[in-house]
């Protein structure tokens, strides 16, 4: 879309959201609400009688709410925000040829608000982004800032009974924070004041496109955070203009960890972060395990750094952060002592930071893994089979049910059973159940007291309720 067409033109149009209670659409669509355009939207999910909660929120927050048959499409002066990949056929995108309406992808229209700000922090790589998105705007918040914040997941520092679904934050729009994504390019349309680089692994593009891709953003940035525990990541840093690293194994790293300090807790891991640029240390308590999200810190406080507050001031305001929903998120304790944890994991690499997480702690494990889609599954499977076979042990389980789909002409020729195959093949016990529900009797059937039922799996709100029948079900 031409830039001239998402700029001025767009000022106080109505948009139209196809898929609006997605994970990407959801927060994108208040965020707009918020800057004063006027916003309905569709959702295949909501036509199914799926997540009927948030759509009702929606409603009641002026959201207007069509069937997905183009019924909301109506004027040539609405926008249609469809995600880039959804075939014409689809009932919106048809209706929106035929009246003459403008589109946009969802990354065309964020990164025209995005670009737009005053100030802006992108956080971008391969894992982590969304816990890291969630920890720079808390950071920012409690340093007396108000910044408007797109992220992908719930962030709970900033749920209210108002906002149930705060993966979005509405503030000022000068002041914008946004995690950016590489699976479909769409990370070059962004021009950051701060661009957050975490690392760089396979995930929807090969190493080769993505070092293009991250290396073009981390040049475009007024300043960038790199993450130089990642060796793909660092050797991207010296096309920075203007840089702050950080890392924990990383010695050279302008914000590294004292060697020695890392503590594991029953409320998450301890460090004593140091300032190499002024030599000055202070004490990082972060109410969350597993070293990754230590990681995570790091670079939330390094962007601070980059953004003029100071390390100890970062450190300190995330002693009070809350985390995200379906990260790491532990759903609850049954009775007899087993565990349900709700997880994003759907990557090879957030799979393995979320099982050893589990591991560094005692009790068997049952990871139940929904794949995300048939064509991301062929692209990773290999590496997703290796990293369970990996990261468990003999006594624990991979249970996977098939991919989620929801419709669509997407190749469904290979599925789960192969990663299940290629896992036994390590000497690991893997089984894969077709449906979900089936799923659920069989880690019924095998929970002992001390297991710990991990559920993973993305772009499917009813995972959580899945979990949350588990733990009801439970002893």
């Amino acid at each position: 879309m031409d830039n001239a067409i998402i700029a001025g033109p767009l000022a106080g149009r109505p948009l139209f959201f196809c898929g609006i209670g997605g994970s990407g659409m959801l927060p994108l669509a208040q965020i707009a609400q918020g800057l004063g355009h006027p916003v309905a939207g569709s959702d295949r999910s909501r036509d199914q009688g799926r997540s009927p909660e948030k759509f009702a929120w929606l409603e009641v927050n002026g959201f207007a709410l069509h069937p997905q048959d183009g019924s909301g499409v109506t004027s040539p002066n609405q926008v249609l925000v469809a995600s880039a990949a959804i075939e014409d056929t689809v009932p919106e995108v048809a209706r929106a040829n035929e009246v003459g309406c403008d589109r946009l992808s969802r990354a065309e229209l964020l990164s025209s608000l995005f670009n737009a700000a005053d100030y802006s922090i992108a956080v971008g790589g391969t894992s982590g982004k969304s816990t890291v998105t969630g920890m720079i705007a808390w950071i920012l918040a409690e340093a007396g800032n108000d910044p408007t914040v797109m992220n992908g997941a719930v962030m709970k520092n900033f749920v209210s009974p108002a906002n149930p679904f705060a993966s979005a934050r509405i503030g000022s729009g000068n002041l914008f924070v946004s995690e950016v994504d590489e699976s479909d390019g769409s990370i070059a349309l962004y021009r950051p004041t701060i661009g957050v680089l975490l690392n760089v692994s396979l995930d929807h593009k090969s190493i080769e496109e993505l070092r293009v891709l991250f290396g073009d953003y981390v040049a475009t940035a007024g300043a960038a955070v790199v993450n130089l525990d990642s060796a793909e990541a660092g050797y991207l840093a010296g096309l920075a203009r203007n840089k702050v690293t950080y890392g924990i194994a990383a010695r050279n790293a302008d914000i590294s960890v004292e060697p020695g300090s890392i503590e594991h807790t029953t409320q998450g891991i301890e460090a004593v972060v140091v300032d190499n640029s002024r030599r000055e240390a202070f004490p990082l308590i972060l109410p969350m395990p597993g070293v990754h999200n230590l990681s995570n810190a790091l670079a939330a406080i390094a962007a601070a750094t980059a953004a003029g507050i100071g390390v100890g001031h970062a450190a300190f305001a995330l002693r009070s952060f809350a985390g995200l929903a379906r990260r790491f998120d532990v759903i609850g304790t049954s009775p007899s002592g087993i565990t349900v944890i709700d997880d994003f994991g759907h990557n090879p690499e957030k799979c393995a930071a979320t099982l050893r997480t589990l591991k560094a702690t005692p009790g068997r494990v049952i990871a139940f893994f929904q794949p995300h889609g048939y064509g991301p599954l062929r692209q990773m499977g290999n590496e997703l089979a290796r990293t369970f076979a990996r990261e468990l042990g003999p006594d624990d389980i991979t249970i996977m049910c098939d991919p989620v789909y929801f419709g669509g002409t997407v190749d469904r020729s290979v599925g789960s059973e192969r990663i299940t195959g290629l896992i036994a093949t390590e000497g690991r016990m893997a089984e894969h159940i077709p449906a979900r529900e089936d799923c659920a009797d069989r880690i019924i059937a095998l929970a002992q007291p001390g297991d710990r039922i991990a559920v993973m799996g993305a772009r499917d709100d009813t995972l959580t309720d899945f979990a949350r029948s588990l733990l009801a079900r439970l002893p």
